[in-house]
């Protein structure tokens, strides 16, 4: 508790105090009139729509069924690894789950997905795409794009239809390519032991 006499040896100190009268707020008013500046900003806006820095295809693809494997190999994968990524013999340390989403926003999500890879030195992964046995048509739409996809990418080393208990053909197994910077770090640690 505070004494009468520290309350008023407070009061006295406050005397020349004065009241803020404008309130605590900043002022945000637009201004009226765009600068130059703001002027040059909105036509270079409007003049460079946005780049699509995505290579994947977005046109129409060859129609693939529930049924039909993907496979393919990049020039130089050995055959032994090759198969052992066939197998399923690799540790799966990614995956990507397609299902349900439309072509563009697979397009958008495959090629994130390899680029995140390739920068955290994710080499083996597996991406579900479906089957398309309720499509009426019997065209697995996604994995038609995916089949064609994958190896438009320079990172994508070899694929293969998942075996049945990681989702058979409506999955499929990925081995991506090492990065330049984990292909170093790779040297070092090997040159140096």
């Amino acid at each position: 508790m505070t004494t009468k006499d520290e309350r008023l040896s407070f009061l006295e100190e406050m005397q020349d105090v004065r009241r803020i009268r404008k309130p605590n707020r900043a002022d945000i008013k637009v201004p009226k009139e765009l600068t130059p500046g703001h002027l040059e900003r909105q036509r270079a806006a409007m003049d460079q729509p946005l780049r699509d820095r995505n290579p994947l295809t977005s046109d129409t693809v060859d129609p693939l069924t529930a049924n039909d494997i993907l496979s393919w190999q990049r020039t130089g994968v050995q055959h032994g690894v090759f198969r052992k990524l066939k197998q399923g013999q690799y540790p799966i340390e990614a995956r990507l789950d397609l299902h349900r989403m439309k072509v563009e926003e697979a397009r958008r999500e495959v090629f994130g997905f390899v680029q995140d890879c390739v920068q955290y030195g994710v080499r083996s992964v597996i991406i579900l795409h479906g089957k398309g046995e309720r499509n009426p048509d019997g065209i697995a739409q996604l994995k038609s794009y995916l089949a064609k996809w994958l190896p438009e990418l320079d990172e994508v080393l070899a694929f293969h239809s998942a075996q049945r208990h990681h989702g058979g053909t409506g999955a499929v197994y990925v081995m991506i390519r090492k990065s330049d910077e984990h292909k170093k770090r790779n040297r070092e640690l090997h040159e140096g032991g």
